[in-house]
């Protein structure tokens, strides 16, 4: 459950017309906060990540389903947004909490969310361009 002020600050970004991946940014924020104070672990700064815009997506922020996953998943992912979700069961979230609290507090040191934050820059650069950008600039590297 996410805390009251996270909720709160997210609702803000979004009545200030920012976008959704900035509001679920705090939700973000604020998982990193969990597994560095020691509330649970995580195995990588994804898994954090993803935590996080999970809950975002549970407390309404507008975000689309994940990308991978099978064609069925992605379809209940995105038809859960609109309806209300049922709570999972005790044994299930139980087994979850356990589950997190054996993984490492390393995930989301400075140097992991670094690293994370450079290949997505990386990922970025290459998928963003057209063909004739990159071109461009594969032609003004060799002019150096």
């Amino acid at each position: 459950m996410p805390e009251k002020e996270t909720i709160e600050r997210a609702r803000e970004d979004a009545q200030e017309g920012k976008s959704p991946t900035t509001q679920a940014g705090e939700f973000v924020r604020e998982e990193i906060h969990h597994v560095r104070e020691g509330k649970h672990g995580a195995r990588s700064p994804q898994q954090a990540i993803a935590i996080g815009l999970s809950k975002a997506r549970r407390a309404g922020v507008k975000l689309p389903p994940p990308p991978k996953g099978t064609a069925s998943a992605r379809k209940t992912a995105k038809g859960k947004s609109h309806r209300t979700t049922r709570r999972p069961s005790s044994k299930r979230s139980r087994a979850i909490t356990r589950a997190l609290k054996r993984e490492g507090r390393s995930g989301t040191s400075h140097r992991a969310l670094a690293r994370q934050a450079r290949t997505a820059a990386r990922r970025r650069r290459t998928s963003g361009r057209t063909r004739t950008t990159r071109s461009g600039s594969r032609r003004s590297s060799r002019r150096k």
